[in-house]
């Protein structure tokens, strides 16, 4: 019997299941690499919209890879379903950002403390002024020490989540580089979001595909296949995390 979301964007392959801890690269051709090239025994478990999802074991211990999409609302939908109906305890993405500081080069891994966003996500919790979407501080920890024991240098710190590719405010990348935020993308705020208001985990661990300022970029089969680094810390710290 097949386990189908309300949205019927899930639908659950007969003897299947997800693992309490996800991890979401937006491309969905990302989670078929991830589920093919890390887990052991990886088994579809949804290919609604070929939005791919797998579940699989990694040092021993159970892991699911699934894509989301791109931006706040296409993440959002998955994760709350997620969440909220298949048992998932915890998402971790995996995803491409581009760099805004000039100490942050392409191919470097960032780790997500916080995200600021433009997203209208904000607005739709009923909360007095604005909530602050933060990463989960133990699997942050994890990462931070699976990254030091892999030998590589992770940047920390905060994100700018937009809700716009092409944003019609030309100077928004200039005037977040001033506020100190590391790289810019498009899910991690809603991510975070989605975590706390449904009292689960997330952290998001982005590798930099190209710096806004300098011109520097990956193709996109660069962006598919290469990030390894990001992908194993992202491992690690799903199979360590107490979840």
């Amino acid at each position: 019997m097949m386990t189908s979301s309300p949205s019927a964007c899930i639908e659950l392959k007969e003897g299947t299941h997800v693992a309490k801890c996800v991890l979401m690269p937006g491309d969905p051709l990302r989670a078929k690499y991830i589920a093919e090239h890390y887990l052991e025994n990886p088994v579809l478990f949804n290919d609604v919209r070929n939005m791919l999802g797998y579940t699989g074991f990694y040092e021993g211990k159970e892991v699911s890879v699934m894509g989301s999409g791109m931006g706040v609302p296409s993440l959002g939908l998955y994760v709350h379903e997620l969440f909220n109906f298949f048992g998932v305890e915890a998402v971790i993405r995996v995803g491409s950002a581009g760099g805004l500081q000039e100490d942050v080069h392409v191919r470097d891994v960032v780790i997500a403390m916080s995200a600021s966003t433009n997203s209208g996500f904000l607005t739709s919790y009923d909360l007095p002024g604005y909530p602050a979407p933060t990463a989960s501080f133990g699997m942050l920890e994890q990462a931070v020490a699976a990254a030091r024991e892999m030998g590589v240098t992770a940047d920390v710190g905060s994100v700018y989540t937009s809700d716009f590719f092409y944003h019609p405010d030309h100077e928004v990348n200039k005037k977040a580089k001033a506020m100190g935020l590391l790289a810019v993308e498009m899910e991690t705020a809603g991510l975070y979001l989605q975590a706390m208001a449904n009292h689960k985990k997330a952290l998001s661990i982005l590798t930099i595909s190209d710096h806004i300022f300098t011109g520097e970029a990956l193709s996109a089969a660069e962006r598919q296949d290469s990030f390894h680094e990001m992908m194993e810390i992202a491992l690690k710290t799903a199979v360590r995390s107490d979840i």
